[in-house]
């Protein structure tokens, strides 16, 4: 028997901006919720990840994407920008640091995270939360 599965997608290309950051949450925050999926944890990867490309992916006059898959039952998110030198790592910032928790938020949510390199000169940071719980 040979069953097909529906993949569902969403794919937006955003100014590298807070405005762009906060675009990319609202906009995949509806599509998720018109999937019918929770919206936890989902909604918080997306905001970190995209914060993230506008606060360190930025290069003006660059767009980054969002990408939001669903396969089966995992949610696939990913933002791809245009600083490929600048990989991601996680850092635990001092206790009084304002910011450097992003990544830490993002393993702490997702069920898988990591990073893509290339093609020069972009990256792809992404993270899968199953959604079939």
């Amino acid at each position: 028997m040979n069953q097909e599965t529906a993949i569902r997608n969403l794919s937006l290309l955003l100014s590298p901006t807070p405005r762009g950051a906060r675009l990319a949450r609202l906009l995949a925050t509806e599509q998720i919720r018109s999937w019918g999926l929770p919206l936890d944890p989902g909604e918080h990867i997306v905001a970190e990840l995209a914060t993230n490309a506008a606060t360190h992916g930025r290069v003006p006059g660059r767009d980054f994407r969002l990408t939001l898959y669903v396969v089966g039952g995992t949610l696939r998110i990913e933002v791809t920008d245009t600083r490929g030198d600048r990989l991601p790592h996680l850092t635990r910032p001092a206790p009084d640091a304002t910011t450097g928790r992003g990544l830490l938020v993002v393993a702490a949510l997702a069920d898988r995270w990591g990073v893509i390199p290339g093609p020069h000169p972009r990256k792809t940071v992404w993270a899968e939360v199953d959604v079939s719980r």
